[in-house]
């Protein structure tokens, strides 16, 4: 299966065109989606619906849509009534398989006098692969420092944990058949196995990253069982790219490998290529493809 994790910054390329089209196209191909940075009815793009947009350009793909936060935008059209909106800004994943169910992380964060800060989210689904079923993450963490940062992954680590504990959005038997709580269908999983995509807004060898991963100097690609690792250090042939370029005050361009496909240690050996589409300009981010083998259980 084909994943792609984008940051879109809300439509904006490298070149300041908006164009959402632009962002559909380059990441059509892929089975899953992982999208930062989308939102609705904010001035700065046209107070356009962004999930809808990009659901009807991606039509082969279901999607589920995080808000990190919600906002009044309600305005009064030309009789005087009111019409209710929501300024909204988060993560969103689209698959070609349906996804199960969804819910949604907002992370730790530290109310800070300057700079702006933002609240961040981590959109957990579950999709149901040949291989098993999967919880697939769209996440964004802070972009102010590293100790929220580690305080957001320590968050997401230790939901990781508790999920074989807490399981997925409902268990147990329902005795009240009568109200339908179920809708009929069985207690849904709640898989161990997972995949963290995203903008992690910190560098290979950042103890963000070696939180994630672990710190093992011998052998950086080992993979824990319950654990995660960079998909990079196992893809084959696999090459440690940027994925992001900013222009500092003197002018000259730094570049900066943000975005990550972490999986959990049972997925590590499946991971066939990782790539980033460095020849993309819809966003100041470029998407970061992973091709994992989930075709069947056994492998074949």
């Amino acid at each position: 299966m084909k994943f792609v994790s984008y940051n879109i910054q809300y439509g904006f390329g490298a070149d300041g065109r908006y164009d959402l089209a632009r962002i559909a196209r380059a990441v059509a191909d892929a089975d899953v989606i992982a999208l930062q940075e989308v939102e609705r009815h904010w001035r700065r793009s046209n107070d356009d619906d962004q999930p809808e947009i990009l659901s009807r350009l991606l039509p082969d793909h279901h999607f589920v849509y995080g808000p990190a936060f919600d906002m009044d935008a309600s305005t009064r059209d030309a009789d005087g009534r009111l019409v209710n909106r929501r300024r909204q800004f988060g993560t969103m994943l689209l698959s070609r398989l349906p996804i199960v169910w969804s819910r949604l992380h907002l992370l730790p964060m530290r109310r800070v006098v300057s700079p702006l800060n933002t609240q961040n989210p981590a959109l957990e689904c579950m999709i149901r692969t040949p291989w098993g079923p999967l919880r697939v993450f769209s996440l964004h963490l802070a972009h102010i420092g590293a100790e929220e940062r580690l305080e957001q992954i320590d968050f997401l680590l230790e939901h990781h944990r508790r999920v074989p504990f807490e399981g997925g959005p409902w268990s147990g038997t329902d005795d009240e058949p009568h109200r339908d709580w179920t809708n009929g269908e069985p207690e849904p999983e709640a898989p161990l196995a997972a995949i963290w995509m995203g903008d992690f807004n910190s560098e290979s060898g950042s103890a963000e990253y070696r939180r994630i991963t672990g710190s093992n100097p011998y052998h950086p690609s080992v993979a824990c069982f319950g654990g995660f690792v960079d998909a990079t250090m196992m893809a084959a042939g696999g090459e440690v790219s940027h994925t992001h370029v900013r222009r500092l005050a003197d002018d000259t361009l730094q570049e900066r490998r943000l975005d990550y496909c972490f999986v959990s240690g049972m997925l590590a050996q499946r991971v066939r290529s990782l790539r980033v589409d460095l020849d993309e300009p819809a966003s100041d981010h470029f998407p970061v493809w992973v091709d994992i083998d989930l075709e069947t259980a056994d492998g074949r």
